[in-house]
């Protein structure tokens, strides 16, 4: 897939291998974009510079009036912060939304930029506060608008030794309100058809000023001018909100697609900011105030590593912790799910999608439920995986791999050790989790046999026993 890997120690060092390597390298952190697009052949890098370990690079920091993110901040670290949630919900609504919890794990808010896709969820609520990318190369930084990064679709200003260092923008003040509506065509895991983030500032109950940025309507992300001038000096009414989602509806510019019509998105378009500015209304927040994150007992962070910069190629031996045992083997230049599977024989972590659609595939890497065919294998390297033959110990099940035998919700066993580790992540979490808890902490794995009843039940019974009804 790749010929080599790196895991530098400096963003000064990532960004000096950059130059040496040019169009041949690219940045990962995350890998939740990159990886698919290697596996569709849509990317072919020969070099892969990761920059997920290297310590530092994940702080969310508040500065006078802006709020900066280190390129390494995951979706899941943005829903847990409670920063973020006094001083940017919009970014924090639109992280929840970002695929499943394996995915918002090791999903950075960089790598939702540099993807560049118009119905990428993140974007659209940062250009809404005024974010701004800093960028690095050999030859120094710059900081660049969003309204100047984004050229089109998958299409950004970086150059080929450029990398994202940070992501800075307005944080909302105590006048300031406002939330982030996605559709998407079923309720996690999905692209957006359309987004909307709305915030406005407010001197009492008047509109002083307003920002509304549409998503997946044009090449890139748009703002609403018309929409945002008519609010400007008006209140909340209703006929205010009905005047401004339509002038908002007609400045999005959609295609046809998979997904839906033109003027199908164009309709909700105008419904989905209509629904944003009740909300801001009415002052209804619905992020769960604790949400489930898949990372039991440990902060979100990945442990950065101690090492000297590290450097594998296809016949360099992976040292890593597995299942608590020492172990080593070739294989870097595949997945993690892979290397689990075909180097080290661990048959039990299933390959269903290979693109972190499924969730069979899932595993905990350094304690953090991820996606395994979504890592590459020397990410692994001097870090702790742990999968499905972990869970019991002395040929004593766990709880939750005993509620599904109970239940019958192990089907056909391809999908469950999926279901199962994101289970036991969820009440080593959380050991009193409600039925939306369990909801939300499998709506990353797909079951491709009935349905989900039975799976929902063991789970809630592995947590004290009986079931609410």
């Amino acid at each position: 897939m790749w010929q080599t890997y790196i895991q530098p120690r400096s963003l000064d060092e990532a960004a000096q291998l950059l130059s040496q390597y040019g169009a041949a390298a690219r940045i990962i952190n995350g890998g939740t974009d990159l990886l698919i697009e290697i596996e569709r052949k849509l990317r072919a890098p020969q070099v892969l510079i990761d920059l997920s370990r290297v310590p530092g690079l994940d702080t969310i920091q508040e500065d006078g009036d802006y709020i900066r993110l280190g390129p390494s901040v995951t979706h899941n670290q943005v829903v847990g912060s409670e920063l973020l949630r006094r001083l940017a919900y919009p970014l924090v609504r639109a992280s929840w939304e970002v695929g499943a919890p394996q995915i918002r794990n090791r999903g950075t808010i960089a790598g939702n930029l540099v993807t560049a896709s118009p119905a990428n969820d993140t974007i659209v609520p940062l250009w809404a506060m005024g974010a701004e990318v800093k960028l690095k190369s050999v030859r120094g930084e710059r900081v660049v608008p969003f309204s100047n990064f984004f050229l089109g679709v998958r299409k950004t200003a970086m150059q080929p030794d450029e990398l994202v260092s940070q992501v800075l923008f307005q944080k909302m003040s105590p006048k300031d309100r406002g939330t982030f509506i996605k559709l998407g065509l079923r309720r996690a895991q999905a692209i957006s058809v359309v987004s909307a983030a709305v915030v406005l500032e407010f001197e009492d109950m008047e509109i002083s000023n307003a920002w509304i940025a549409l998503g997946a309507v044009a090449p890139t992300i748009i703002t609403c001018g018309e929409a945002e001038q008519a609010l400007v000096g008006n209140y909340l009414s209703d006929a205010a909100i009905q005047e401004a989602s339509e002038l908002a509806a007609q400045e999005a510019q959609p295609i046809d697609d998979v997904r839906g019509t033109a003027d199908y998105r164009r309709e909700m378009a105008r419904v989905c900011v209509a629904r944003a500015m009740r909300q801001l209304r009415d002052n209804v927040y619905d992020l769960p105030e604790k949400p489930v994150m898949l990372w039991g007992g440990t902060d979100g962070h990945f442990k950065p590593h101690d090492h000297a910069t590290e450097t594998h190629t296809a016949s360099d031996i992976i040292e890593t912790r597995v299942n608590g045992e020492k172990v080593s083997a070739t294989g870097s230049d595949k997945s993690l799910l892979r290397f689990l599977r075909e180097d080290l024989k661990l048959t039990g972590t299933k390959e269903g999608c290979a693109e972190g659609e499924c969730g069979a595939c899932t595993v905990y890497l350094d304690g953090i439920a991820v996606m395994s065919c979504l890592v590459p294998a020397a990410r692994a390297h001097h870090a702790r995986v742990e999968t499905i033959e972990a869970l019991s110990h002395d040929e004593q099940l766990h709880p939750v791999q005993q509620k599904f035998i109970e239940h019958g919700a192990a089907q056909c066993g391809y999908c469950i050790p999926g279901f199962v580790m994101s289970g036991a992540k969820l009440l080593e979490e959380n050991p009193q989790p409600t039925k939306n808890d369990v909801e939300q902490a499998i709506s990353g794995n797909l079951c491709r046999c009935t349905g989900y009843y039975k799976i929902i039940e063991a789970i809630e019974d592995a947590r004290n026993g009986t079931i609410e009804r």
